[in-house]
């Protein structure tokens, strides 16, 4: 445990704390158990660090952060170091990437029900399994999913400007006082493009050369290690699914026709349907279907879009088509706190089962949507609202 501690410490040191993400207040971090997923690179170990570092002094062994993939637990379980660590004093374990260690779900279980003083969070990839496994934690577990950087919070993290996040209510209601607050700050439109290049991963300030290139690798991570382990993908046809990645990043929107798909591929069209499901689990796309509610487990889609603009950019090789991208931006964003269904005839995207949302650029009309309740536009191009016309960029303030 002493190796893990001396890796501990220097986390620690090396964690910067001038920039921290909002979900670091909206996590009950007083919880005994609590989980933390997200697709890799969101950030999800920062966070981690940077709670215990603001929490605990220099050298306290009242806390601990390790990895579920460090040499330690090759030799030593989960358990075991809980049970060393409760007998030292330790109030509160951290273990990062608990997707890479077999039967963790148990383990967890075990050290809740041994030790109620102790304080346990986990973090993994997107797939990670709180409801099922080898053994249920949902009544025990309190999970949060945390992905990129919003547009507000890129300004935050790239120019240093603070904003606070607004409702979607409060945007739709009161959109007018809403951007003159914004604009008394900063000028959006100055700064949108740049966000739907290079915003989403925080792992750009690390090293802005080589973002795309981190972008390709997590990628590759997702597909030849995750999924293989997390859902049992075959190995052999992690190729087929990079492939059909591609295929899809490169006829966006896709009108799905799974069929025509499976053939692209070579691959059976239930075993499509089944990886599409497991690259929409993992942040890589996004699923949509007209009628949510009804939607069966192998029901195909109506609509297939990349996660987010920063992934298209790397995938379609950075010439995603303009509406598109309006498209994933307004689908990301408003996915971290809404249910999005595909509008077909009734607008693009229809949110939360109330309103009806047409995405397009500052002459977009209301023809689509003219006699609809609850309908709005959301206009790229623009800085003001004009009636139920608003600007696009105001769904990067909803966290």
């Amino acid at each position: 445990m002493e190796n893990l501690f001396d890796k501990h410490y220097i986390y620690m040191s090396e964690t910067p704390l001038d920039i921290v993400r909002t979900i670091m207040n909206e996590i009950d971090w007083e919880s005994r158990l609590l989980s933390i997923k997200g697709p890799k690179g969101v950030g999800k170990s920062t966070l981690m660090r940077q709670f215990l570092k603001i929490n605990y002094p220099a050298g306290s062994r009242k806390a601990l952060y390790c990895s579920a993939d460090s040499i330690y637990f090759s030799r030593h379980s989960i358990l075991d170091l809980a049970e060393s660590f409760v007998k030292i004093g330790g109030e509160r374990l951290f273990i990062d990437e608990i997707h890479k260690y077999d039967g963790w779900s148990k383990e967890i279980k075990e050290i809740y029900d041994l030790y109620p003083r102790l304080k346990v969070a986990v973090s993994g990839s997107s797939l990670l399994e709180i409801l099922s496994g080898d053994a249920d934690l949902s009544r025990r577990c309190i999970p949060y999913t945390m992905q990129g950087l919003s547009f507000r919070e890129y300004l935050r993290f790239e120019k240093g400007i603070e904003l606070p996040i607004w409702t979607l209510e409060e945007i739709l209601h009161r959109p007018w006082d809403i951007c003159e607050d914004i604009k008394k700050t900063c000028l959006p439109l100055e700064f949108f493009s740049d966000y739907i290049k290079h915003g989403y991963y925080p792992f750009y300030y690390d090293n802005p050369r080589t973002y795309y290139t981190s972008i390709e690798n997590v990628v590759n991570y997702t597909i030849d290690f995750e999924l293989p382990k997390i859902r049992k993908v075959d190995i052999g046809n992690t190729r087929k699914l990079k492939a059909l990645l591609y295929v899809l990043a490169n006829n966006m929107p896709f009108q799905v026709d799974i069929s025509n798909l499976a053939g692209k591929i070579e691959i059976e069209r239930n075993t499509v349907l089944a990886y599409l499901k497991h690259l929409d689990e993992a942040k890589l796309i996004k699923l949509l279907y007209s009628d949510i509610v009804s939607v069966k487990k192998m029901q195909k889609p109506d609509k297939i879009f990349i996660d987010n603009t920063n992934l298209l950019a790397v995938l379609a090789n950075r010439n995603g088509e303009i509406g598109t991208i309006r498209e994933i931006f307004s689908i990301n964003q408003l996915s971290y706190a809404h249910q999005v269904e595909y509008g077909k005839d009734k607008g693009d995207f229809k949110i939360d089962g109330k309103y009806v949302f047409e995405i397009g650029g500052k002459d977009k009309s209301f023809q689509q949507i003219a006699d609809m309740p609850n309908s709005y536009v959301f206009a790229d191009d623009i800085d003001v609202p004009s009636g139920a016309k608003l600007p696009l960029w105001l769904l990067g303030f909803l966290y």
